[in-house]
């Protein structure tokens, strides 16, 4: 068992970055390929994010399109999985162990993400299939296989080997097993009860197939997003003359300045750098694969105008709803310096009163909003993981398919119902020193497989990027003559 886990230990270390590994290089190519595809394609994501709002908004499904969803639904569906427990548990984490000047290299991951997710988004439409029931399937197994022949093939078998596994770990069993560990701290609530209701809820949407999905995301995520929103302006607003301070903190501490010790850091920098850059393509998943599996399924005939809808959904998930995060707990004030550096050494045994994750979160909350802020934390966790567990099933059942055919799909439903029951009734078990070896032992194969599910898309992005960039010149030159 020790052998097994420090193996995965050390893989995981080359996903995501350790304390041996400060240049992890599946990390490295994520945010490469993303830097690459941003200056290959003329800044153009950065530059038409006004443009890509005023399309997300303006473009409807029309009668006999090809698809089956609207363009809007899918990329609820993208962010129902990606606005997950990371934009509340996984800045914090970000922040106590990097410091405030990681939220500055999620900044910075993002916006070069943004073409990555935009890359997916094109390749998904212009190479997805449909399959023997008439629905729309696409991803990169599907553009590996299609663009880039059928010699890749087995490149595609990977990703989608790696997507079923991934889907399991992150997207079914951790978000029950944090939800439901959400609900006992807060409400008392057993955690078998919490993953009956969880399996439940998941089973009536799921087996609806992608447009009941769709149809959920596309209500509860923007209504989610908003509540989860306004209440942060809230807090922040109570706290607005730290926002300065806190900016100018974020700021300095991402390049290594330190105002209580007076001078630059360089320690301070490449611990920034590394928990912003790791936290952020954790969030946001741009160039990890997963989203261009719903975007497939949109009703656009035009790859690059869903492209363009695709990449909205890093800038909403990093740009917004993890700034609220972060400035809620930047402006609070909570991190007591003399906590840094046991934060940074470990995330366990901490001090009294020096908390990470989802608690400082709580924590900061709590600070402006006494007696209420623990309640909007832990509703934010329940509903952000729960519309996780639905666009994860999602990407596990076109992955699913795509290795096993169609027969696949129900049986893969009914799995996915099982494993989001157990991921919340194994907390009942967790005093059990075995069973919390073997929980924490998942959290990190889950985390891991998350990781490499990146790596044959990521060969995709950059062997197809002449296409991308091609049929990017070809759709803003016909845009331009048809305005003249």
């Amino acid at each position: 068992m020790d052998g097994l886990q420090g193996l995965i230990e050390q893989t995981n270390g080359l996903v995501w970055g350790s304390d041996t590994v400060s240049y992890p290089p599946v990390l490295i190519l994520l945010l490469a390929t993303g830097l690459y595809l941003t200056v290959r394609l003329g800044f153009m994501p950065i530059r038409r994010i006004p443009y890509a709002f005023g399309e997300l908004f303006r473009k409807r499904s029309k009668d006999g399109e090809e698809g089956d969803v609207s363009p809007f639904a899918a990329l609820m569906t993208a962010l129902s999985s990606t606005i997950g427990t990371g934009n509340i548990a996984g800045v914090a984490v970000a922040i106590a162990i990097g410091g405030p000047g990681a939220v500055f290299w999620m900044w910075v991951t993002a916006l070069v993400g943004m073409a990555s997710k935009y890359a997916e988004g094109v390749l998904a439409v212009r190479f997805r299939e449909v399959d023997q029931s008439g629905r729309h399937v696409g991803g990169p197994m599907y553009y590996i296989k299609n663009g880039m022949g059928p010699k890749w093939a087995w490149l595609g078998v990977v990703f989608a080997g790696f997507g079923i596994l991934a889907s399991w770990g992150t997207g079914a069993s951790i978000q029950s097993n944090s939800i439901a560990d959400a609900l006992r701290e807060t409400y008392g609530v057993t955690p078998w009860l919490s993953g009956l209701v969880l399996a439940t809820g998941a089973a009536a949407v799921i087996l609806g197939g992608i447009k009941r999905i769709a149809n959920v995301a596309s209500g509860l995520v923007p209504a989610m997003a908003t509540a989860y929103l306004l209440a942060g302006l809230v807090v922040i607003g109570l706290n607005i003359e730290a926002v300065p301070a806190a900016l100018a903190t974020i700021v300095g501490q991402a390049f290594g300045f330190d105002a209580a010790k007076g001078g630059f850091v360089g320690g301070l920098l490449l611990l920034s750098m590394q928990k912003g850059v790791a936290r952020g393509i954790f969030s946001n998943e741009a160039g990890q694969g997963s989203a261009p599996i719903a975007h497939a399924a949109a009703q656009n005939k035009d790859p690059v105008n869903q492209g363009i809808v695709a990449m909205l959904g890093t800038f909403i998930d990093t740009i917004v709803v993890c700034s609220i995060t972060a400035l809620v707990i930047v402006t609070a004030g909570i991190i007591p310096e003399a906590c840094a550096p046991f934060v940074r050494e470990s995330l366990i045994l901490l001090p009294e009163g020096c908390e990470t994750g989802s608690p400082l979160t709580v924590a900061a909350f709590e600070n402006s909003l006494p007696g209420i802020g623990r309640h909007i934390v832990a509703l934010g966790l329940t509903l952000f993981g729960f519309t996780t567990i639905l666009g994860w099933s999602y990407y596990g059942e076109r992955c699913c398919e795509f290795l096993f055919g169609e027969r696949s799909i129900l049986p893969f439903r009914l799995s996915w119902i099982l494993v989001v029951f157990l991921g919340a009734v194994v907390l009942m078990a967790e005093r059990n020193p075995e069973i919390t070896d073997i929980v924490s032992l998942f959290w990190l194969v889950a985390d891991t497989l998350t990781g490499l599910m990146a790596a044959p898309n990521l060969v995709a992005l950059l062997v197809l990027s002449p296409l991308i960039a091609k049929m990017t010149k070809d759709y803003f030159a016909a845009e331009k003559l048809s305005k003249r």
